[in-house]
């Protein structure tokens, strides 16, 4: 489709510096009627002044769209994926990787409902969200056109951002601005959701250098964190989390909770460098608090309630599941028939577990379930009358009879 033909594109908008030119770029560059989707997924910013924003530039009101979508973000898709206990690489938590597949529907269902034949988003040419957005797309509506305009435009760099937003009067931030009132680039590219916020770019480029302390801003760092532990206990039902000390919440709620839990107690910062889809290294910084309690809770909840070699499967399923969220394959039926698998693994997986949280380490001091595997009378080092010790001589030797017959070849 030429540019000539796209009529109405939807465009994820935050009000940010990126996504306001890009809102002024696509009413200049492709003539076309631009519809503004924000999505509250608990970034822990205003997302009404994008309104404001959004009118200034001459969108009409009924073209801005402003949902709040914290319960579905958390309930359909961070739920999900900490049942799998998916990290990337060993490290990563996801917390970019999985907000977007689920912006990328809000965008489809609004375009399909205002019958708009485009849609646009903010992510560069160099990075996974690019991939992650335009597989979402496109999984859902194969007939959409997908506008990315750091694929199109010559606006490589913040400072030509910046340039531009002042030349045609778009407003900047404060951040955006220096004491002079001059268009000042940011230290970091910043993005947050419920789940996480996450730093990267210009002075985070050396992943030699330590980022400076003021640049963490939600977690305490450990060394400033409660000189006294906090206790604090973590129900689940079906694989989900479902109370906390007890009070029954719902799927955001709980993850809010638990993130002014892990932020006081300095808990879920990370320092990374990564394998990109595309195909470069990046170094990007994280605070994922609430979710480096949950994982730590999960993973002690399973380790009563579900079979070993279930276990140990779903341990080995987990890095090509993490894999596909990371690269966008949100929607592929790979990731469907992954997580229909894991699903049936957490039919069991109920109960309490009791953590201590202490200068940004979680830790595990108590696990109990009705549904429990664990039993005392089997696993006990004092006298038991369930277990014969000597059956264990006729299991070793079965395990070793292969290499008995290969040692009696090499005698031989």
């Amino acid at each position: 489709m030429s540019k000539k033909d796209v009529k109405k594109v939807v465009l994820a908008y935050s009000g940010g510096l990126d996504t306001s030119t890009i809102l002024k770029w696509l009413q200049d560059e492709y003539n076309a009627e631009v519809i503004t989707f924000t999505a509250d997924l608990g970034q822990g910013e205003e997302v009404e002044p994008a309104r404001a924003k959004a009118l200034a530039c001459g969108i009409k009101p009924e073209n801005i769209f402003i949902l709040d979508i914290k319960e579905e973000f958390v309930k359909d898709y961070v739920f999900p994926m900490f049942r799998a206990n998916a990290i990337y690489e060993g490290e990563y938590l996801l917390g970019t990787s999985i907000a977007r597949p689920l912006i990328a529907k809000k965008q489809i269902e609004i375009a399909n409902k205002m019958g708009a034949d485009a849609v646009s988003h903010g992510a560069t040419g160099k990075g996974n969200d690019q991939v992650r957005f335009e597989l979402g797309y496109l999984g859902l509506n194969p007939d959409i056109t997908v506008i990315a305009p750091w694929r199109e435009w010559d606006l490589n760099s913040r400072e030509k951002l910046l340039a531009y937003a002042k030349e045609h009067g778009i407003e900047i931030d404060k951040k955006h601005i220096d004491e002079n009132g001059n268009p000042a680039v940011s230290p970091y590219s910043m993005d947050a959701n419920l789940l996480h916020i996450s730093y990267e770019g210009l002075s985070l480029e050396d992943p030699s250098k330590e980022p400076s302390e003021d640049m963490w801003l939600w977690t305490n760092s450990p060394e400033e964190a409660p000189n006294e532990p906090e206790y604090i206990t973590i129900s689940y039902k079906n694989g989900d989390p479902i109370a906390i000390n007890g009070e029954e919440m719902s799927p955001a709620t709980i993850l809010e909770t638990l993130n002014k839990y892990g932020n006081k107690h300095g808990i879920g910062r990370i320092d990374i460098v990564e394998n990109r889809y595309v195909g470069m290294k990046a170094r990007g910084c994280y605070e994922t608090p609430g979710g480096t309690i949950m994982l730590k809770a999960h993973r002690a909840i399973e380790s009563i309630t579900l079979d070993r070699e279930a276990a140990h499967l779903k341990d080995e399923m987990m890095p090509r599941y993490a894999k596909l969220i990371y690269q966008g394959y949100w929607f592929s039926p790979e990731r469907e028939m992954l997580q229909a698998a894991i699903d049936k693994t957490q039919e069991n997986v109920e109960g309490t577990v009791r953590l201590k949280l202490y200068k940004g380490n979680v830790i595990v001091v108590g696990r109990e379930s009705e549904k429990s595997l664990f039993s005392e009378a089997h696993s006990t080092f004092e006298e038991d009358e369930v277990y014969n010790q000597k059956d264990a001589e006729g299991f070793i030797r079965l395990n070793a009879l292969r290499f008995i017959i290969a040692g009696q070849n090499q005698k031989k």
